[in-house]
């Protein structure tokens, strides 16, 4: 679905479906490489009409590794959420990766941590790293995060363990780059494959029609979204 018919879609469930309290519920919002909290703005808004305090943590994608990333992003947003008796996570593309670090680092999850949605994320990795690094400029226009994210063993996400914390998967199977497209394995959404958002652990997984660039704005993701961090699983009907 379109952009403006995402929006135009939201308003008109915001106008008939008026928010549940959700008292003590906070989310947080980790985008993906080369965005910025405005690409999550349209779930910023679906969220806090949920009734959810919503973070929506902007960090500067392309300057550090993932690792310093997670730890500068996550513990602030933490803090920001310190008063609510449930944090849940909402992440796009290699905002997952920075989370998985995270709670892998920190030992175990925060007591108070609730669920996690991620959308598109590279678990293990893209082809397209491994087969574009050479290119000149492309270092430039990924970043240091972004070149972290191949699929070979050393890479970050292959040397991250099973997830211990109760987690729904959004994959898309749609792409806006049939020369991206083919590169990767499979079916895939231009920049990660199906297969590589899985991860062991995963408490629910589900494949739909979305492209990686856009996914996040489209209504059936964002309401299956909803549906996992209200009731710990995806809508099938």
């Amino acid at each position: 679905m379109r952009p403006q018919l995402a929006v135009i879609w939201i308003l008109i469930m915001a106008t008939f479906f008026p928010p549940a309290a959700r008292a003590g519920e906070c989310v947080v919002l980790l985008h993906g490489l080369a965005r910025s909290a405005n690409s999550l703005l349209l779930m910023e808004w679906s969220l806090k009409r949920a009734g959810y305090d919503v973070v929506n943590v902007d960090y500067p994608s392309k300057e550090a590794t993932i690792e310093d990333l997670a730890d500068r992003a996550i513990p602030e947003a933490l803090f920001s959420c310190r008063k609510s008796e449930t944090v849940h996570f909402v992440t796009h593309s290699m905002g997952g990766i920075l989370l998985r670090y995270y709670m892998e680092r920190v030992a175990k999850p925060p007591a108070r941590l609730g669920r996690t949605v991620m959308m598109g994320p590279p678990n293990h990795g893209t082809p397209v790293i491994d087969q574009l690094n050479d290119i000149p400029g492309f270092e430039y226009w990924n970043g240091i995060a972004g070149m972290q994210m191949g699929t070979g063993p050393e890479s970050l996400p292959n040397r991250l363990g099973p997830v211990s914390f109760e987690l729904g998967i959004i994959a898309g199977e749609q792409s806006l780059n049939p020369l991206l497209s083919s590169i990767i394995d499979g079916p895939n959404d231009g920049k990660v494959s199906v297969e590589s958002t899985k991860v062991e652990g995963m408490s629910d997984h589900m494949v739909m029609p979305v492209t990686h660039t856009f996914m996040m704005n489209n209504p059936n993701v964002i309401e299956q979204v909803l549906a996992f961090l209200k009731n710990g699983s995806f809508k099938r009907d």
